[in-house]
Formats: structure tokens, sequence, C-alpha cells
């Protein structure tokens, strides 16, 4: 088998096609784990039934999510060695060491305590069930920082020295501490957590909207909603601190995602391009509409900008990232989707203080249960673009400024790549298909009322408010 492609490109596309399906089921699982901890929590301490059920519901779709994201996140890795081992030699001092700390500290920790909080209910005192509940939690968002600061490390390397074609660590926390670690672990965390949140109000709105068990999805929509008004603001101001970093560390990415071509000197007002159409040929824009005055605002907080900002005319067409177009359009979606939740939960919130959030309206309101339900890909969206913005807009470099990708590949056959990338499509179509199959069987058989809490140990039942107030 033959391609037109060559290998560089093919290995892209094949991590970029793995990377953006795995990323789809960690995401859910992350910020689930901490939903389920509050659900337990409000259980082991009122001992009320209904959120043992909230807790037994919802954990369906956690251990979906974990199965999918398990089976996919292994083939990603394993491409480490194979497709980019000139990467891994490279920086595998510190690279593979930081992805070794993930699968064992973190994935290790979670799968350990999963069983337990799965199959343990009726084993195990509800302390030490509450207690594997929070580990599996604890273990799924310590993947999200080791994963994070690996990545972060390719976009700031830092901890060591570049010599001979290969990275040597000198100080390990200062290179898991790189430049850019703490910001994007706090904007990946509480994108999961939205995401996530989303995800379950979705299903709580449709619920809500076919009138299937009220009570217990307007307790469930409800919830996600106050820990929306929590994390959705807080992820607009950490998504303005990584474009910030960005602007001062990666000028390349900055004006790409701007599509910026010429130089913006200090002293002046630049507009900000809501739209446009990128020209790379021409290395102009054919047209875009703007705010006046607006980038400044939006890079340094004033009228006029206090350092330049370059545009990628300015760097040679080998040393700035391609594909323009996307970066620009997949740096204003997820904008635009972070604003449009924000809004959403705000409006949710204010009907909600006004008494328009009642079981009927969402069945008499079927563009706010539109709405809601929508959100959920919505959310996704929103962070694959933020991956794409990451990831593409760091090209030509695989180690920023160290390691280019066209040097960091594998030299294999093109046909053999191709034959990999198409299995990957095939089964990763599969796997897709598979999960929205099981998973709409679980929304629609909806929670089982009728399981019995266990009765080992535990404190005395609390009077609790109805969960539909």
């Amino acid at each position: 088998m033959s391609s037109g492609l060559d290998v560089v490109t093919l290995s892209r596309l094949q991590f970029a096609l793995t990377a953006i399906f795995h990323m789809l089921w960690p995401v859910l699982s992350t910020g689930l784990a901490i939903f389920l901890v509050i659900l337990e929590g409000f259980w082991l301490r009122t001992r009320n039934p209904f959120y043992y059920h909230q807790a037994r519901f919802w954990a369906k779709l956690y251990v979906l999510n974990f199965g999918i994201g398990v089976a996919s996140g292994l083939p990603m890795e394993f491409q480490f060695g194979t497709n980019w081992a000139p990467l891994s030699e490279f920086a595998g001092d510190f690279f593979g060491s930081v992805l070794g700390f993930e699968g064992a500290m973190a994935f290790m920790l979670e799968a350990g305590f999963l069983g337990i909080m799965l199959f343990g209910w009726q084993k195990v005192p509800p302390v030490i069930h509450f207690l594997s509940t929070v580990m599996v939690a604890f273990g799924a968002n310590l993947s999200v920082f080791w994963i994070l600061s690996a990545n972060s490390w390719l976009q700031t390397p830092a901890g060591g020295t570049f010599s001979d074609g290969h990275f040597h660590v000198q100080n390990y926390f200062s290179a898991i501490n790189n430049p850019f670690m703490v910001k994007s672990v706090i904007h990946m965390a509480l994108a999961t957590v939205e995401t996530s949140m989303l995800v379950v109000a979705a299903i709580s709105a449709w619920s809500l909207m076919r009138q299937k068990a009220p009570e217990f999805f307007q307790f469930s929509f409800k919830l996600a909603l106050v820990i929306l008004l929590a994390v959705a603001p807080l992820q607009i101001l950490a998504g303005h601190e990584s474009g910030v970093q960005v602007a001062e560390r990666q000028p390349t990415k900055l004006a790409a995602i701007e599509a910026i071509w010429e130089d913006q000197p200090a002293g002046t007002s630049p507009a900000w391009s809501v739209v446009a159409v990128p020209d790379e040929a021409t290395g102009t824009n054919r047209w875009k509409l703007a705010v006046p005055g607006a980038l400044s605002w939006i890079l340094e907080s004033r009228p006029q900008l206090s350092q330049p900002v370059r545009g990628l005319n300015s760097w040679p067409a080998d040393q700035r990232p391609h594909m323009v177009g996307l970066l620009f359009y997949a740096f204003r979606v997820m904008i635009a989707i972070g604003m449009a939740a924000a809004g959403l939960t705000a409006l949710s919130l204010l009907l909600w203080w006004r008494g328009g959030l009642s079981t009927e309206r969402f069945r008499r309101w079927p563009w706010f249960s539109w709405a809601w339900i929508l959100s959920a890909p919505a959310g996704y969206l929103a962070i694959e673009s933020g991956w794409v913005v990451r990831c593409v807009g760091r090209q030509p470099w695989t180690v920023y400024g160290q390691l280019r990708t066209a040097d960091a590949a594998s030299v294999l056959p093109p046909g053999e790549v191709l034959t990999s990338l198409v299995t990957f499509a095939v089964l990763y179509t599969f796997l897709l298909g598979f999960a929205l199959f099981f998973g709409a069987r679980i929304i629609a058989k909806g929670p089982d009322l009728s399981l019995e809490p266990p009765q080992n140990g535990g404190a005395a039942r609390l009077p609790v408010p109805s969960p539909s107030a």
C-alpha cells in the first residue's frame, strides 16, 4: 500500500486522530468523579437513599467512559515508541518519566480503587467506600496534572540542557514546574469539570423535558448548575491568563490564532479580528470583521500596546505555524462556547431565583431544554478546539524551539502508517458507536430507585430538604 502523503504527515494525522478520540473519555470521567464524591458525601452525611440512587446512576456513565478511555489511551502512548521514536530518544529522560508517573501514580490509583467504588457498596463500610470514591477522583485528576505537565514541557521546556541531540535533566522539579504548567493544569482541570457538568445538565434536561424521574433529574440539574456557577467564570479567567502567557512565550502561536500578518508596534491600538479569511499564500487576510483598538485591551488591559506584537510575515515560513485558518477559528470556537456556557448558566440561575425551574417548565420550554442538551457536545468541541490551538499552534516544533516535528517522527514506510491510521479510524468508529449505544441505554433506562442502600455501619439518618427545592 502506498500513499501520496509523507510519513511525518501520516504520523501527525494518526496521533491527531487517537488524541482527539481519547480526549473524549477522560474529560467526563475526571469531572464526573468529583460529582460522585459530592453525591456520596451527601449520602454519607444524611443517609437519604435519594443521594445513594444519584451516585449509583451517574457511576454507570463514569465506568463506561473509564473503560473506553483506557482502551483508546494505550495506543496513543505506544505511538511515542512506534511513530515518534526520535522524540522519545531526544526527551525520554524527562518526558518518559512523567508519562510513567501518570501511569504508576494516577492511573493505577484510579483503577485500584475503582472496583471498590463500583462493587463494594455492600462489602465495605460506607466510610471506606467513600474513601475509595475520593481516591478514584484524586487519581483521575492527578492524571490531568501529569499529562499537562508533560505537554507543557513540550511548549516551554525547562529544567535541563540540550546537547548532542538529547535533553539532559538537571532539575526534575523545574522541568515538571515548567512555565506553562500551572496555568495549563488549572485551565484543563476546570475544563473537565465544566464539560462534565454540562453533560450532567444536558442528560437531566433531556429527562426533565420528557418528564422522566423529575425529582431525581431536577436535583442533578440544579447541583450541576451550582457547580457551573463557580467553574464557568473561573474557566473564562483561566483561559484569558493562558492566552496572555501564549503572547509572552509563543509569539508565533499568538500571531496565528489572531491572524496577525504584519508587526504591530508598541504605542498602537490594533484591531481585534472577530472573523477573518486568512490567506497564507499572500500573507494577508482577504476579509475580516474587526473591533477597533480591542487587541491591546485583550492582551494588556490598556488602550495601547506597551510591547510590539510580531506578525507572521516577520518569521521565515519554516519557523511559524501553518493552517492559520484552523487555528484562528478553533481559538474563537473555544472562546464562544466558554462564553455561551457562562451565559446559559447565568440565565438558568436567574430563572431559578425567580422560581422558573420547576419540572413542568422543562416540558413547556423546549428551547431551554435543548439549549442545555446541545451544551454537552459544545463542551467537548471547546476542549478539542483548545487542544488544536495548543498543539497545532506549537508547530513546526514538537519541543518548542529545540526539536522540529519533521525530526521527531520515526522513519517508517508510509504505507504501513496509512494502514495503522485507517485501522484506528475503523476501530474508534466502532468504539464510539459502542459508547453511544450503551450510554443511550443507561440514560433511557434512568435511575434504579428500587436499589436498597447498604445497611452496614454509619451515622443516623438526618433530615434533608426536598430534592426538588
